[in-house]
């Protein structure tokens, strides 16, 4: 039995391994990457002599994918969580504690906007409940369309949009309702009146769980256990080429011919592979649009005087060139310990892709320069590092779910492939290995591998 997973991201890596559990030591799994490295967009590096995650920091922790993955990989006391400490928002060249009770820094009462937003805007989100709501189930639209008209353009660029951008790399005008915030979607397809009350049946209930989590040697750490789990042969720096149908299953080209193709490739290189077997899926697929961003990290000496944040989220049309700062050493309790402060620097956003032409000396100071507009205090780096990430993260377009569903539809009649990756179900970690799992019970269910229910 020959199984060939195309792409080495997170996704494809869980997938490995899966079928490795799933099809025994007997099948020969070929996972092939275009990249001189396997982890796609999660990758640690090095600054001031430790690792550092570079791409992905952290997972929404109250999802269960990632617990359950560490416990299969006995990695458990890799798990780390945040300190508690609450995000600033960069607004009108002012530091504003992020308002609690929203969904995506969706407003569920006016009051949590006061201070953020102008008092005419205030008053916009407190009336909100009275004006009429024209929703038609099922239906989707950006989410600046239906925030801005209901409470106001400020709500959007000073609160949803610094959210969406660091989910994202975003923004509220780009991403749709229905993908983004299905919760908020299903409120207002069951008839709620307003967007007030939408969002209020929306917002998850109250718990004291963690909402973050990270692995505390990076995930270098979860990558080199799947690697070795998977005992798969790896090929690196050669991309997928062709895929077809075989006298004996697929040729996936340069591997030759496979009993199974699992395909955990970005959606427009999906689309290309898909192509000649799957024109509906590979037509779909060329519509998803990619964003692009970049990673500037600072070493700083350890005394700086860092606010007591996890950090500061930019809202759109500030004059700053970067879009987020996340305060490591006060965010993670393990890299407090660390003999330096760290700080991460985002840059980009979906229709921006200026910063990663920069150079990386003019990344860096361009970084240290903001950080010292939003912290005010002098920032003197001990050291940097910059990582690109080119068209790293899927864009949840209106229509996105509508897309996936013909995507899946035409595969589900193809036996013996299978999608997998961020560009289906969420782009976090945790939706990513749940879709590289899915991907693998297919995959083993086509070859006639029993697959737990």
């Amino acid at each position: 039995m020959r199984i060939a997973v195309i792409g080495g991201g997170i996704s494809g890596l869980v997938a490995a391994f899966r079928l490795r559990m799933l099809l025994g030591s007997d099948a020969d799994l070929l996972v092939l990457d275009r990249a001189d490295r396997v982890g796609g967009i999660l990758y640690t590096g090095e600054l001031a002599g430790e690792p550092l995650d570079l791409g992905a920091e952290a997972f929404v922790g109250r999802r269960p994918e990632m617990p359950a993955l560490l416990r299969a990989l006995d990695l458990e006391s890799q798990l780390v969580t945040p300190a508690g400490l609450r995000p600033l928002l960069w607004s009108t060249g002012v530091g504003h504690p992020l308002p609690e009770g929203t969904l995506m820094g969706i407003p569920a009462n006016a009051e949590s906007m006061r201070g953020l937003v102008d008092a005419a805007t205030v008053r916009r989100i407190a009336a909100e409940p009275d004006r009429p709501l024209a929703w038609e189930p099922g239906s989707d639209t950006d989410v600046y369309s239906l925030v801005a008209e209901r409470f106001g353009a400020q709500v959007t660029a000073r609160s949803v949009d610094p959210l969406l951008g660091g989910v994202y790399a975003g923004s509220s005008r780009s991403i749709g309702v229905r993908a983004a915030l299905p919760t908020l979607a299903t409120a207002l397809d069951n008839g709620a009146p307003s967007l007030t009350a939408a969002v209020g049946a929306a917002l998850p209930p109250p718990s004291t769980a963690p909402v973050f989590g990270g692995i505390r040697d990076g995930y270098r750490a979860l990558l080199d256990k799947l690697v070795a789990r998977a005992a798969a042969r790896f090929v690196t720096a050669t991309p997928g080429t062709r895929l077809a149908r075989g006298p004996r299953g697929w040729v996936a080209d340069p591997i030759g011919a496979v009993d199974a193709v699992l395909l955990a490739t970005p959606a427009p290189v999906t689309a290309r592979l898909l192509g000649a077997v799957a024109p509906v899926a590979a037509a779909a697929l060329a519509g998803v649009e990619l964003s692009s961003s970049v990673v500037v990290a600072l070493a700083l000496p350890r005394d700086t005087a860092l606010p007591r944040n996890s950090g500061i989220l930019v809202a759109t049309g500030e004059p700053l060139r970067a879009k987020a700062f996340t305060l490591s050493s006060r965010k993670w309790p393990h890299l407090a310990q660390r003999e330096t402060a760290l700080v991460r620097v985002s840059f980009g956003k979906f229709g921006d892709d200026t910063a990663l032409a920069w150079p990386d000396a003019d990344l860096i100071t361009a970084a240290t320069e903001d950080l010292a507009t939003v912290t005010g205090v002098a920032i003197e780096p001990t050291s940097a590092v910059v990582q690109r990430w080119p068209g790293g993260l899927a864009q949840y377009a209106p229509g996105h779910t509508a897309r996936i569903a013909a995507i899946e539809a035409e595969i589900a009649s193809l036996d013996g492939l299978a999608i997998a990756g961020a560009y289906l179900h969420g782009v976090g970690v945790p939706a990513c290995i749940a879709s590289g799992t899915a991907a693998a019970q297919r995959i083993a269910a086509s070859v006639g591998a029993e697959v737990p229910g």
